[in-house]
């Protein structure tokens, strides 16, 4: 008996020009991405228990199937990443957006979107790591996600995200700043971010409300006063 993950069924006609679809390519079709979700949903489940070098063997042995199904559905592991990242970081995304339309004040609304970002990824490091890095040894040797655009775009729409607080913040008339300054921080947050939630546990480590006020703080202020304060102090 074939599987609906091996064949189309029997007698499908997909024909571009007809205004119906067939009826059993249809059901295939819902039951390929109902499947697809199902993988991916237990492949996050297994990467957040394993790490984020686990393997494809890994992923499908911890999700009770194959690696050949993985392979079917996704090509493989890079395409895995960026399907799961499509996902994660979409939830992400909504978040930060649902922070920051909650905050009563541009700057609040920085604090809010820098906060749901790190308590995101510090849920699990190993899913946030899994969609962001590239796999050593696949074959298209490029940023697990850069193919699908599921980064990049996640990036472009919190650039926006900060944009616009940050107009309201500096006021009009610094279009060259607001074209310039969201790219940068969102440098500033994913690196500081990802050396924060990836360090050991210490009495040192700032803890994660502490660590997004510190750095909404170098988003609006810079350094500058740390700087005053350790020139006054040496003095």
């Amino acid at each position: 008996m074939s599987h609906p993950e091996n064949s189309a069924p029997a007698g499908a006609i997909i024909d571009a020009g007809a205004p119906a679809v067939d009826g059993r390519a249809s059901r295939w079709q819902n039951h390929r991405e109902e499947r697809r979700r199902e993988l991916i949903k237990a492949a996050r489940k297994a990467v957040h228990a394993l790490g984020s070098d686990a393997s494809m063997e890994d992923i499908a042995t911890a999700a009770g199937t194959s690696k050949s199904v993985y392979y079917r559905y996704f090509g493989d592991k890079a395409g895995l990443q960026q399907a799961m990242g499509e996902v994660v970081l979409g939830q992400m995304q909504r978040r930060m957006r649902e922070a920051a339309q909650s905050a009563e004040s541009p700057r609040e609304g920085l604090f809010a979107m820098v906060s749901a970002y790190l308590q995101m990824a510090e849920s699990s490091p190993s899913v946030y790591a899994f969609v962001t890095r590239l796999t050593p040894g696949e074959a298209s040797a490029q940023d697990a996600i850069a193919a699908s655009g599921a980064l990049g775009n996640f990036f472009e729409q919190i650039t926006a995200m900060i944009a616009r607080p940050m107009r309201e913040y500096i006021g009009a008339g610094k279009e060259p700043l607001i074209d310039y300054w969201p790219t940068a921080a969102i440098g500033l947050v994913r690196n500081a971010g990802e050396m924060w939630f990836g360090s050991p546990a210490s009495p040192e480590k700032p803890d994660q409300a502490a660590m997004a006020a510190r750095i909404t703080d170098w988003l609006c202020v810079g350094i500058a006063p740390e700087l005053k304060t350790n020139t006054q102090n040496q003095q």
